[in-house]
């Protein structure tokens, strides 16, 4: 049974094993918030060493499963130096989740309402707290499109193994995303239906942009390599913007710093030995 639904897998266009594949990393940040179910708060320590763990993977994936790909991509086809795409598509990746995080109201974990980044708004702390993790799982949604995408076009740096590597990664981390958003909302005194309806609802843009990830590089193949690297930067700048920041705020730095490592080190093995 369980090899006929590998094999149906397999045989699915690109866009629909984007879908499965970031529905799977939506459903793990369910069950992340689903713990508000059986706890009202999280231990600091815990939470701080979970969120190092989750910058580990994105900025493992970042670089074995999307920037590696897309400089052996340039350099199969000859299309324009190796370096180019890669280094063009990260950084509108970042400029690109720049832009949204200076108008998207939102407000980062651990941080008073009165410092909500973006246009000013009167929504409620949980709208802002969901807010920010939307736009920190968009990147994420959209490498994972991107991969199923890219190995369409056939490229020996592209594989479908390395694609649910990547998915699988997001995955993992995303447990503790959800985890991250409901628990505090539930602290907050929301109810914990509410609080879990919060916290895995903020991973529902993940199947959204995986799809367009998928169709856009099936659409438009040149551009593949600067996509990869686009996801590349967006996720490397919600990292640097936010989860490691906010991996900080408990003064926890050697724990977080340990769960970095070992998220990333898990993110390669992944790909590595799937990809």
């Amino acid at each position: 049974m369980i090899n006929i639904l590998i094999d149906r897998f397999v045989n699915l266009n690109p866009v629909w094993q984007a879908l499965i594949a970031t529905s799977f990393t939506w459903f793990v940040t369910a069950l992340g918030a689903g713990t508000v179910f059986f706890f009202k708060q999280v231990n600091r320590k815990l939470l701080d060493g979970m969120l190092g763990f989750a910058a580990g993977v994105m900025i493992a994936a970042s670089y074995w499963s999307l920037l590696a790909p897309a400089i052996q991509m340039t350099r199969e086809t000859n299309n324009a130096p190796a370096w180019l795409p890669a280094a063009v598509g990260f950084l509108a990746g970042g400029a690109f989740i720049r832009g949204i995080d200076l108008f998207l109201p939102h407000l980062h974990l651990g941080f008073p309402t009165s410092e909500a980044e973006g246009i000013h708004t009167k929504w409620r702390r949980s709208i802002l707290l969901v807010s920010a993790i939307t736009l920190h799982n968009f990147p994420e949604g959209l490498a994972v499109g991107v991969a199923f995408g890219a190995v369409a076009a056939n490229l020996s740096s592209a594989t479908l193994a390395g694609a649910v590597a990547l998915a699988v990664g997001i995955g993992i981390q995303n447990f503790p995303e959800g985890l991250a958003i409901s628990l505090p909302l539930r602290s907050d005194g929301m109810s914990r239906l509410k609080s879990f309806w919060y916290g895995q609802s903020s991973a529902l843009i993940e199947p959204i942009a995986g799809v367009l990830g998928a169709a856009a590089v099936l659409w438009m193949k040149p551009i593949l390599p600067y996509a990869l690297a686009f996801a590349a930067g967006a996720m490397i700048f919600v990292v640097v913007e936010e989860l490691i920041p906010e991996s900080q705020l408990g003064k926890n730095t050697d724990l977080a710093t340990s769960g970095a490592m070992l998220g990333f080190v898990i993110m390669m093995i992944l790909d590595v030995a799937l990809g």
